[in-house]
């Protein structure tokens, strides 16, 4: 007979599922969640259907809600009262972001991590202290070094108020260094740090600053964030924060990235992460409002695409939506 090699023998309903290369589980995925301190309702966030940000007060709420679906971890975005050129609500004890952690980790068993970045915070939108001429002749726009004793004083805040774990987003050189070099300092030996190793200046975060609040005043963020056609660079910056001492490596965005996904499992023994972000959300949910996807369907396709391209978590906005199906 011909042919003698049938791999359709291992599809069958009996079989399939005991032969599938990767799975996917609620316990894979975290959550994001946006804390916002200039109001005192939820908002909409009309670009992200189905989300929202909720006022402090709703904030150990929002995560239950989370948590009931099976999904253990959050990560958290905070929008503050006020903003000024050094971000400086993103380190206040009292910062929104500060407070919500304490009530979340006193009131939930959700494992609690927090964004370090100052891009919410700063008046100018950019990620951390920026050059004089910034707005009309940027030669690098954020200033590297003065940058990093703000974001290790955010994640030390963060430490403080209760955080499990940091997330430092700023693509600063160095900046896991110093922020692992604080938390030890302060006593916080035990807080774990994952890094945003391979983040891209990528035109799919545009519903996030929405969300946040974050979109830069001026310019762009090609001086810090990666160019989109680099795949190697990605094996840099990951190893540098290996060796800075980060326990977790995270590719943002994910979908447009599976093959810098499948890289940094390749090379490193560390736990790789995947930002699935806003606009890959966004635009699932609008190909769907058309008719023209099963949401529930494409939205698990592409999170087990993470997976199998080597993901060891996966932050997205589709993890509540999920959990129940997994």
């Amino acid at each position: 007979m011909y042919p003698t090699d049938r791999p359709r023998r291992l599809r069958t309903d009996g079989i399939r599922p005991l032969v599938s290369e990767s799975s996917l589980s609620a316990s894979d995925l975290v959550a994001p969640v946006f804390v916002d301190a200039t109001t005192d309702e939820r908002v909409p966030i009309e670009s992200m259907p189905g989300h929202e940000r909720v006022p402090l007060d709703e904030a150990v709420a929002r995560v239950e809600e989370v948590r009931e679906t099976g999904v253990e971890g959050v990560i958290l975005f905070g929008i503050p009262e006020t903003k000024d050129p050094t971000g400086s609500r993103a380190y206040a004890d009292d910062g929104v972001v500060q407070r919500a952690i304490r009530r979340i980790t006193a009131e939930t068993d959700a494992y609690v991590i927090g964004d370090v970045c100052l891009c919410e915070y700063t008046d100018h939108g950019h990620c951390g202290v920026i050059e004089p001429e910034a707005e009309s002749d940027p030669t690098l726009t954020v200033r590297n070094d003065e940058t990093l004793a703000l974001l290790a004083e955010t994640a030390v805040s963060q430490a403080d108020a209760g955080a499990d774990m940091v997330a430092p987003s700023a693509m600063a050189d160095g900046q896991v260094a110093t922020i692992r070099e604080a938390l030890d300092d302060a006593g916080h030996e035990d807080v774990a740090l994952m890094s945003y190793a391979a983040k891209y200046e990528s035109a799919f975060y545009g519903p996030f600053r929405d969300a946040a609040d974050g979109a830069p005043a001026f310019g762009d963020r090609r001086h810090y964030q990666m160019d989109p056609a680099n795949r190697r660079e990605a094996l840099r910056e990951a190893r540098l924060d290996a060796e800075e001492g980060a326990d977790v490596l995270m590719v943002k965005p994910g979908l447009p990235y599976l093959d810098v996904v499948s890289d940094l499992r390749r090379e490193f023994d560390r736990p790789i992460a995947a930002y699935n972000v806003s606009g890959e959300y966004a635009m699932l949910h609008a190909a769907a409002e058309k008719g023209w996807l099963d949401l529930e369907a494409v939205a698990h396709e592409s999170l087990v695409s993470l997976k199998r391209a080597g993901a060891d978590l996966i932050v997205t906005y589709f993890a509540e939506d999920l959990a129940d199906r997994l």
